[in-house]
């Protein structure tokens, strides 16, 4: 379960404010996450996920609170326990698309490399339709192409939290859909809890709850904005 409490969050020199009272996402529950542009969405993915710091309230992730880790503990956390799917995709350009998607085991120890993580890296590209693409740099590949191995690679790990930002942003309707049902399938598979952001209203159906992220906009200054972390 992720359970929030009196969250605050602002970016220095900023005047984007951030405050959630409160908010609870069950385990294993599918959650889409809507609002108007800047109104935070990105920027609690990354709190939830450990990117960004906790400076004013509780971020709970299974009952571990986030506020209290530091950043190694935090990197840890991660790398363990979420799948995140950025928005503009985080990919490293020179290596394959099959290495990007094995990156994880590279630079943690969240699943081990082995034939068995290969097998199912090249099961999950195969689902996406990226079987033909293993060997291929990224850079070859469309921005389209470019987010399945995204998505890819967040799954790998079979992650307790899958944090999606605009999964489907660059896919055609159909390739959207197919991509969807992966993500969804492999999270009702792992008892994964998802959290994703989209602009797609048309997929809204296919969530257990809608989290508009308009009734978080607040214009009130937040009690702390800590600038001594950003520095």
């Amino acid at each position: 379960m992720i359970e929030i409490q009196q969250l605050k969050f602002c970016y220095p020199r900023s005047s984007f404010h951030l405050h959630i009272s409160e908010l609870e996402i069950e385990t294993a529950s599918v959650s889409a996450v809507v609002g108007p542009s800047g109104s935070g969405k990105t920027t609690l993915l990354h709190l939830v996920a450990g990117i960004l710091p906790i400076v004013s309230g509780k971020v709970l992730v299974d009952g571990t609170d986030l506020a209290a880790l530091s950043d190694a503990e935090r990197r840890k956390f991660r790398l363990q326990q979420v799948g995140l799917v950025f928005q503009d995709f985080e990919l490293i350009d020179y290596l394959s698309v099959s290495d990007n998607v094995l990156l994880p085991c590279r630079i943690g120890d969240a699943v081990t490399l082995d034939s068995a993580t290969r097998k199912r890296a090249e099961h999950l590209l195969e689902q996406s339709g990226l079987a033909d693409h293993l060997r291929k740099p990224v850079t070859n590949l469309s921005q389209g192409e470019k987010q399945r191995v995204a998505i890819c690679r967040a799954l790998l790990t079979r992650p307790a939290i899958l944090l999606a930002d605009e999964p489907t942003g660059n896919l055609d309707p159909a390739t959207s859909d197919q991509i969807l049902e992966l993500m969804l399938s492999s999270a009702r598979e792992n008892d994964t809890t998802v959290m994703m952001v989209t602009h797609d209203h048309s997929l809204l159906n296919r969530f257990d709850r809608v989290i508009d992220f308009e009734q978080f906009l607040t214009t009130s200054e937040p009690a702390s904005c800590a600038e001594e972390v950003w520095e």
